[in-house]
């Protein structure tokens, strides 16, 4: 982030001050500075808002009938279409005393927003999102790091006329990394689109889904400060079929159905409560044949047996699952340290995987915390190997299919070892040790069950 970036940060998160006097929450802080800050950029814009409820407005009230207007104008916005419905759909306003409405008001007047690189502002409302995420627990389900997301739509290469969908988008980091990775790419290749081709990804390629509700009131706005106007679907996108892309990019929400129930779906081949296994199947539907898919998963979905191995069966029978990154401990530091995670990259082909390469970017690896967090090469060793694949390292194995079916299609592969295990001063995490525990005694109960089978 760029010293601009930062200010720009901090003042934005500054302004919470003004709120707290309030009894305002950040995420309720946030809601409301997104509301001000699209009506000043629309404003600027010169984007349609109706003439009582435009930003200017907010400048002619006072005390009591401020809250009043943008009471009013909260509701009735809500009601537009296209953007502005979706900004202020469901809006309410959080403020009771006028005075930090006002002050919060003429904070954002003072700043040109729409003269603003789209870096800044994009970058800047992505580091409030951080922010937030790191202040609130539980937060950190709707925020994947900025490197892992750059390293993963690299690999990915997502292309200007090509439809790229995150069925859980949260904020909506991987649909704003693909999106600047094209342009990127376009720059450095001195190559420029149409203005039919920019129409088309900025406001046609992209898309996702949200289930929660001011979840994607955020994601909105951040796709809004970055010039794109995609559909971000509201509710759980394993309900139902929709849609059909190029390129799936996604952290899906780990954990089981409510209630331990199943989706019961026609085109789901394994009915289960796994969240995960389900985000599989769901992407392995909506994905177009020849497109191409990159998916955070957690280790149990490579070795869970019953459910877990028939999917990893189907996958590996229908898609090219041609790599996959052993992500390193604490990559989700402060939100998820302790969870083990994988990134899964597939081609729907039709046809069945011949070889699965894997990067073991765990093992003896410095686990990563708040004070030791991602750097900006830190996945360039798995990119190049990732892109050329033709001789194995240390950390970069190949395995076939037939390799693979005589592991009963499990894919907690490892080969490398473990040195913290051989040194009792240096061992793991209690809750580390206890989750590879786990993991043990799962496999050797499954080896049990078919030994039982079998007798």
């Amino acid at each position: 982030m760029t010293q601009q970036e930062s200010d720009i940060v901090n003042k934005l998160w500054g302004y919470c001050n003004v709120l707290k006097a309030d009894g305002m929450h950040y995420g309720d802080y946030i809601e409301q500075l997104t509301y001000l800050l699209f009506l000043k950029m629309a404003d600027e814009r010169g984007a349609y808002v109706p003439e009582k409820y435009k930003w200017n407005t907010l400048l002619e009230h006072s005390g009591t009938d401020l809250l009043e207007h943008y009471s009013e104008m909260l509701r009735e916005l809500g009601k537009q279409e296209d953007v502005l419905g979706d900004i202020f759909s469901q809006s309410n306003n959080k403020f009771r005393n006028p005075v930090n409405l006002s002050k919060l008001i003429l904070l954002i007047n003072e700043n040109d927003w729409g003269t603003l690189d789209i870096d800044v502002k994009g970058t800047a409302y992505e580091g409030l999102l951080a922010k937030f995420a790191a202040d609130q627990k539980g937060a950190g389900q709707y925020f994947t790091p900025r490197e892992l997301i750059k390293s993963i739509v690299k690999c990915v290469d997502p292309k200007h006329n090509e439809t790229i969908h995150d069925p859980a988008c949260g904020t909506g980091g991987f649909l704003i990394g693909a999106f600047e990775h094209i342009f990127s790419k376009l720059e450095k290749e001195n190559k420029a689109l149409s203005i039919e081709e920019q129409e088309f990804l900025q406001k046609k390629a992209i898309s996702g889904g949200e289930i929660v509700w001011d979840t994607r009131r955020l994601c909105i706005m951040n796709l809004y400060l970055h010039d794109i106007e995609a559909n971000i679907r509201f509710g759980d996108a394993l309900e139902e079929r929709y849609g059909s892309y190029d390129v799936i990019v996604t952290n899906p929400p780990f954990g089981t159905k409510s209630g331990g129930s199943k989706y019961t779906r026609d085109d789901f081949t394994v009915q289960t409560s796994n969240k995960q296994l389900n985000f599989l199947q769901h992407c392995m539907s909506i994905l177009k044949i020849g497109g191409r898919c990159a998916m955070v998963m957690p280790d149990n979905v490579l070795f869970e047996d019953n459910d877990g191995q028939k999917i990893r069966k189907i996958l590996l029978e229908n898609n090219n699952l041609h790599t996959i990154l052993r992500l390193p401990d604490g990559v989700f530091t402060p939100y998820a340290a302790g969870v083990k995670t994988n990134v899964l990259f597939f081609e729907k082909t039709g046809k069945r995987t011949e070889e699965v390469w894997i990067y073991d970017m765990r093992t003896n690896v410095e686990k990563i915390t708040k004070t030791k967090g991602l750097t900006k090469n830190y996945f360039k060793e798995f990119e190049d190997a990732h892109q050329n694949r033709n001789e194995e390292t240390e950390r970069w194995k190949k395995f076939t299919y037939e390799d693979i079916q005589k592991r009963n299609f499990n894919l907690d592969i490892t080969w490398i070892k473990d040195k913290s295990l051989g040194n009792l001063d240096d061992l793991p995490e209690p809750e580390v040790l206890i989750q590879e525990s786990i993991k043990d005694i799962k496999e050797v109960l499954d080896n049990l069950e078919k030994l039982q089978k079998e007798l």
